[in-house]
């Protein structure tokens, strides 16, 4: 039994492949753990948006939706990442030991640069600011101020975590033991959902359908799924197939086998499409009663959250008095 952290960005409303890819699977890790953080990102949410009435709304929503699918805030630490002050000052004494060439290895750095080049922009780092550049560092400093074993990260987020390695290693060569060396986990069997259009699902791409929508938006989203032109009573591939994909994320073993039978005896679009409204809204719709109660309460989440930021704060304190002390800030009549 391991400690596991888990944090969410506040960037937009959470949406299906938020809760196929995220939700989901870390509450059941969660379970698992002798020691559970999870936290909404809302200083990482400044890299993406800068949009105040969006980050406010996000962190609503996102905090509600957690609550909403079964987080219980008893046994886990819920927090905002802003009210931890401690992550912060660990974010800077963590940025004087890490070099520049290590983050300037960052996909997502390298990724707009390419951008940049793409545009045959003469100044790569045009329109790049300092928080995407730093962006690893303050992860690093999320982690290691809990001193956390496991973060659960998709494969585009391994990388992040093999930085925090070298950032603790570096620490604790320079200063001694110190910062725990934390393993990624991988899950393999995690699906990922695609957009209604095929691509990855994402708010950019205007493609996505929001976890807790009313059930007749639900529908309407889940019509729009891209299929083929193939008649009621044609055979269908379930290789490839959007539709098939959402299947395979919201259905049992069992109902699976039910539904490709279904796609190979020529089941229309249209009613596959209904059948898929059922499974989903029929996992969603307790759910999304207490979503909508959270969002109407938000003086519940904001208790619920103090609470978890109160312990959060006296972990990480407690923490960041050793780092403090190892790099000689402390009273100055101690030895």
């Amino acid at each position: 039994m391991s400690s596991i952290l888990t944090g969410i960005t506040t960037s937009g409303s959470p949406h299906l492949g938020n809760y196929v890819g995220a939700i989901k699977p870390a509450l059941e890790k969660i379970k698992e753990s002798k020691k559970s953080f999870l936290f909404l990102a809302d200083y990482h949410s400044l890299i993406k948006q800068q949009d105040p009435l969006l980050t406010h709304k996000s962190s609503l929503e996102i905090a509600s939706a957690w609550l909403a699918c079964g987080l219980d805030p008893e046994k886990t630490y819920f927090y905002r990442q802003s009210k931890v002050s401690q992550i912060m000052e660990l974010n800077w004494i963590l940025s004087n030991i890490t070099s520049k060439g290590l983050l300037n290895r960052a996909h997502a750095y390298k990724a707009a640069q390419d951008l940049n080049s793409e545009k045959k922009q003469k100044d790569l780092d045009k329109g790049i600011t300092a928080g995407l550049f730093n962006y690893p560092v303050l992860m690093a400093a999320d982690i290691l101020i809990f001193d956390t074993d496991i973060v659960p990260v998709g494969s585009d987020q391994k990388q992040h975590i093999e930085m925090t390695r070298d950032i603790a290693a570096r620490f604790n060569h320079l200063y001694g033991e110190t910062l725990k060396i934390p393993e990624a986990l991988i899950s393999e069997n995690t699906p990922i959902l695609l957009g209604t259009d095929g691509r990855k699902m994402s708010k950019s791409y205007k493609n996505y359908i929001e976890l807790f929508s009313e059930e007749k938006a639900l529908k309407k989203s889940l019509n729009q799924i891209v299929t083929d032109s193939l008649m009621p009573g044609e055979p269908k591939e379930t290789k490839n197939s959007v539709l098939y994909n959402y299947f395979q994320a919201f259905a049992t073993e069992i109902y699976l086998e039910e539904v490709n039978k279904m796609f190979s005896n020529g089941k229309g679009w249209g009613e596959l499409k209904s059948d898929l409204f059922d499974l989903i809204n029929t996992e969603l719709k307790d759910s999304r009663e207490k979503y909508f109660y959270f969002l109407n309460n938000a003086n519940e989440v904001e208790a619920i959250l103090k609470k978890g930021e109160i312990q959060a704060s006296l972990l990480a304190e407690k923490k960041l008095i050793d780092v403090r002390n190892k790099i000689g800030i402390k009273p100055l009549d101690e030895k």
